[in-house]
């Protein structure tokens, strides 16, 4: 693997849409698929599937393409796949509740293990056979569980003071479903989950290309 190399997040970003089609290959015993056909299914020039792939080895045999079941391990291993990381979900709202039952699901390496909330309401709940516990807890749990990601489907106006808590309880990363852009510190990855941004744009491409249609 050529870890030398500075990988861009978009390649980072590709991979498990690779993975999940590739997947679906094993589940039907396709043995290889060829960059062109990756291509088809995920409508991405082949090139640029060969160039990504490239980053980390080389995976294809010329004119045979890759092994559906090789790639597959390659690409768990290259995005750390064997090893799991705990999260904890900070909202449970509707959202929260949505995520938490997803958790069962996910097969992969990041398990929702822990949901907390400020509402007495909420406080002593379960969602999916987790307990709510209530925020004054956050910091022992988190370092107790050994969690290293934050989740928060909190309101806008308490992201920013929830995302401190995290840090302060020594997390690594947050993913923020919150519609509010949160300041971190430096050694703390965070990504944003915004629906209004992805909505808002996706009805930007679609009365463009629209309009070049009509013209």
């Amino acid at each position: 693997m050529k870890q030398q190399l500075k990988i861009s997040e978009a390649v980072v970003r590709r991979l498990p849409i690779y993975l999940q089609v590739l997947n679906e290959l094993s589940i039907r015993e396709v043995q290889t698929v060829s960059s062109q056909e990756l291509g088809q299914k995920l409508d991405l020039n082949p090139a640029q599937i060969r160039k990504d792939l490239a980053y980390f080895g080389e995976f294809g045999r010329k004119g045979i393409g890759y092994d559906v079941n090789y790639l597959i391990e390659k690409i768990r291993q290259i995005l750390n796949l064997d090893t799991t990381h705990y999260a904890a979900l900070i909202g449970a709202g509707n959202l929260g509740h949505a995520l938490c039952n997803y958790n069962t699901y996910l097969k992969d390496n990041v398990q929702i293990t822990a949901v907390f909330d400020a509402s007495p309401t909420k406080i002593g709940t379960k969602i999916n056979g987790l307990t709510v516990q209530p925020m004054d807890a956050l910091r022992q749990v988190i370092q107790d569980q050994h969690i290293r990601i934050g989740i928060i489907t909190v309101p806008a106006s308490e992201a920013q003071n929830v995302a401190n808590e995290l840090v302060a309880s020594g997390i690594d990363g947050i993913l923020n479903f919150a519609p509010a852009i949160l300041k971190v510190p430096e050694d703390v990855r965070i990504h944003h989950a915004n629906f209004t941004t992805e909505l808002l744009s996706l009805a930007y491409y679609i009365e463009k290309e629209r309009l070049e249609r009509d013209e």
